[in-house]
């Protein structure tokens, strides 16, 4: 898992990092590293550079890493954003011989520029551009000028999703201290930076509140059999899914979970799906029996509480999904995970979806505390929030996946993974992940159910990737009641 640090924890970090260090530099520190990536942009070929930098810390390593390249061969040329130079940085990049240039002269120099730094806003700045900024911002996306942003593309919020449309730099590039920040790895925000490089400076970060998972990350954690395996400790998972209406999200939930590796499967939903799996997947089960977790909602049509109720009934965790979320009861069995989209989730909490597209962690984390619930917020990028507050961020994929049909096959991976023994968490976390990296795998517009049929021999080539001692196999199985 890849640490995400918000603001806060870099700001702390730094403050410990210069009471350990009196009178010693991190910003000459950073701005090497800033200087590195960009000949390494230039191909090891001094070329000609202009650092676009602003009046504080992050226009600073702009200034001090246009000293490096100066002092690398490179033509440099400076445009200060602000009526204010970082002293020490401006007083450098004089003294190295930078060439300070006018706006004008910016934008009309910038068919002639081998790559910008932008250096105008760090950490700490506020969405959106000034417009003389803004204007350059987009006239090196029209050239397609590579840009190299510092810590984060100027306008952007490092805390934020980027939901709002606001001018900003869109990098090609992005060197960042210490950790990823949230934009870097939630879109929208994360589709304006580019390749995100993370630059060691020394800092020590606490315990992360935010993780992004990898691949790696799912192929050490799937519930792989072994030779004492059946088809109950791989997990039996009951299913109340599709509708008269809807047969369909029966049918995908189901293929999800099927082909995301369940031991045995009993459907109990809509007859209308029921005649078509019983056509197509000639291994599930039909009517009641003992599971070790269920999945309820895709494709009911209608909150119906008597329904979820004789699910949760059995006080097995279940995957609650679509229409089953705006039923919830007060109290539910340990262990559930609630798979809400963007607007599913707006209803849930009486708040506008647009608030929820603003601050999707935030929202998210109010459910599953309200609820004392894993939450799974679908989207483009993909949160699972945990009542103590804790966010994970599945492996990101293509928007390919924005399709009808998706979440019914990702409520089945799901629950799968609930029945073979994982917590709500991380069968939230790999199934959402799984389905993306198959995405992946297949790029172009495949309906979810070819995704779904790639599942195999997509998770049999990751865990093949996971080291021998991976903690997998078999598990004590209790099939209880329900």
């Amino acid at each position: 898992m890849k640490s995400v640090a918000t603001v806060e924890q870099i700001r702390a970090a730094e403050q410990a990092w210069f009471a350990a260090h009196p009178g010693e530099d991190l910003m000459r520190v950073a701005a090497g590293h800033v200087a590195a990536s960009a000949m390494e942009m230039l191909g090891a070929v001094p070329g000609r550079v202009l650092v676009v930098a602003g009046r504080g810390d992050n226009g600073g390593d702009g200034l001090f890493a246009a000293c490096d390249l100066i002092r690398a061969g490179c033509h440099v040329a400076v445009w200060c954003t602000s009526s204010h130079w970082h002293p020490a940085g401006h007083q450098a990049a004089l003294s190295a011989g930078c060439a300070m240039v006018e706006p004008v002269d910016a934008i009309e120099g910038l068919p002639e520029v081998d790559l910008v730094i932008d250096a105008v806003l760090g950490i700490g700045g506020r969405p959106g551009l000034d417009p003389v900024v803004a204007q350059f911002a987009r006239a090196c996306a029209d050239l397609e000028v590579p840009v190299l942003s510092v810590d984060l593309p100027s306008g952007l919020a490092a805390d934020g999703v980027g939901w709002q449309e606001r001018d900003c730099f869109r990098a090609t590039r992005t060197i960042t201290f210490g950790a990823l920040k949230l934009c870097h790895v939630a879109q929208p925000a994360a589709g304006h930076c580019g390749q995100v490089e993370v630059a060691d400076i020394g800092i020590a970060l606490g315990e992360p509140r935010i993780q992004l998972a990898e691949p790696a990350d799912v192929a050490m954690r799937w519930p792989v059999p072994d030779a004492r395996s059946d088809k109950y400790s791989r997990g039996v998972l009951g299913l109340d899914t599709g509708s008269q209406r809807f047969p369909g999200a029966g049918v995908l939930s189901t293929l999800g979970a099927l082909e995301a590796g369940a031991g045995m499967l009993r459907f109990c939903g809509a007859p209308a799906s029921a005649a078509i799996i019983a056509t197509t997947m000639p291994s599930v089960t039909f009517g009641a029996g003992r599971v070790q977790a269920w999945v309820a909602g895709c494709g009911w049509g209608n909150g119906d509480r008597a329904r979820l109720d004789a699910v949760l009934a059995h006080g097995r965790p279940a995957v609650i999904d679509a229409d089953a979320l705006s039923v919830l009861p007060r109290t539910m069995p340990a262990g559930c995970l609630l798979t809400p989209h963007a607007g599913e989730l707006a209803a849930l909490l009486g708040i506008d979806r647009s608030a929820v597209a603003a601050d999707p962690l935030g929202a998210a984390r109010e459910a599953a505390r309200r609820h004392q619930a894993v939450v799974l917020l679908k989207g483009a990028s993909q949160y699972i929030a945990e009542p103590d507050g804790r966010i994970s961020i599945a492996v990101p994929g293509p928007a390919w996946t924005a399709q009808a049909g998706s979440g019914d096959c990702l409520a089945g991976v799901c629950g799968t993974l609930l029945a073979a023994g994982l917590d709500a968490r991380w069968a939230a976390l790999l199934g959402a992940s799984v389905q993306a990296l198959a995405a992946l795998d297949m790029p172009g517009p495949h309906p979810p159910d070819v995704l779904a049929r790639h599942f195999p021999q997509l998770i049999a080539q990751l865990v093949a990737t996971a080291p021998v001692d991976r903690r997998a196999g078999v598990r004590d199985v209790d099939l209880g009641t329900g």
